[in-house]
């Protein structure tokens, strides 16, 4: 049984190529190319690959031990049982998804993905390294424990995040009646975007369905472009810095953390959580942002003129 992880290892080398051909098209159509970023993404790929080559044998034995008490054995004799395989993986990833935004145990893994601050191809592999020691495949459990085999799961799971690698681009655009159905470049410009109106959308991975279903989808608006990138930028491109600063950041939180809420609310809560409310949560940074529009749109008062008594 391999772990997904495992293909994307062995697909790496292909979509390095994708991404330089990506950088060559855009030099010839004189559009600049974030160098530096690629490169710093190709160290962070590596380390990913390192770290799922180190861990992913837990996560194969975690899983095969579920397989072991399951419910049922769901035979793959019919193309109905590969489609409901496939919109369960959907399903499981949507949430691992969501979670991994809402949750600061699993965003500390997936933040890496988000610090890019230009949306080529070659961002689509800069993974993170801790996503089996946070035990993000526990997403994919119930699945095995229902009855579909391990391999199948990942086998799907792998096909799932390689056609993702594509959305990562500005090259391509808005693709018409497919927005609504499939998860496209259009909507994960959107998702990795850190405008106030796109913070936390569209989580799909094949599919955009659940997002329009779940209430957390927001189309792409031309007159909103996208800004890349975190919120509260890292300011390094050191890899090692991308890759554990935030895992860092919960272990200076919980030094003091004050009581076993505030630990338990850094460990989590919500990215940007503080035990006073005043973090910069997606929440608060919305409610900041409404109030400063309505301010913004409130009339000014202008004083009446003084009537002067004639004399």
């Amino acid at each position: 049984m391999q772990h997904p992880q495992y293909f994307f290892r062995l697909a790496l080398p292909i979509l390095l190529v994708i991404a330089m051909a990506e950088a060559i098209w855009m030099l010839r159509h004189q559009l600049s190319y974030p160098w530096r970023q690629t490169g710093v993404t190709a160290i962070i790929a590596l380390g990913q690959s390192a770290s799922a080559a180190l861990f992913g044998g837990g996560v194969t034995a975690a899983l095969s031990w579920v397989w072991g008490h399951r419910l049922l054995t769901i035979p793959f004799d019919h193309a109905w049982t590969w489609l409901a395989l496939f919109v369960g993986v959907e399903f499981c990833y949507y949430w691992f998804h969501r979670a991994s935004h809402v949750c600061r145990w699993f965003w500390a893994t997936h933040v890496v993905h988000h610090t890019p601050e230009r949306m080529v191809l070659s961002g689509a592999i800069r993974l993170g390294w801790t996503s089996a020691i946070s035990g993000a495949f526990g997403f994919y459990v119930p699945l095995v424990w229902l009855g579909f085999a391990p391999q199948a799961v990942f086998g799907v799971l792998a096909a799932n995040l390689l056609y993702q690698y594509w959305l990562h681009t500005e090259l391509v655009p808005t693709l018409g009646p497919l927005e609504w159905v499939f998860n496209t470049p259009s909507h994960h410009r959107v998702h990795h975007a850190r405008n106030t109106e796109y913070l936390d959308a569209n989580f799909g991975g094949v599919l955009i369905v659940f997002d329009r279903l779940f209430g957390t989808f927001v189309a792409e608006n031309a007159d909103n472009p996208c800004d890349y990138g975190l919120v509260k930028p890292i300011g390094s491109e050191h890899p090692l810095r991308i890759a554990l600063g935030e895992w860092i950041a919960i272990g200076r939180d919980l030094r003091h953390p004050g009581s076993i809420r505030n630990a338990l609310g850094y460990l989590f809560g919500a990215p940007g959580w503080s035990p006073d409310g005043s973090g910069q949560t997606t929440a608060n940074i919305r409610a900041q942002s409404a109030v400063a529009k309505t301010a913004s749109h409130r009339p000014i008062a202008i004083a009446a003129p003084v009537a002067h008594d004639a004399h």
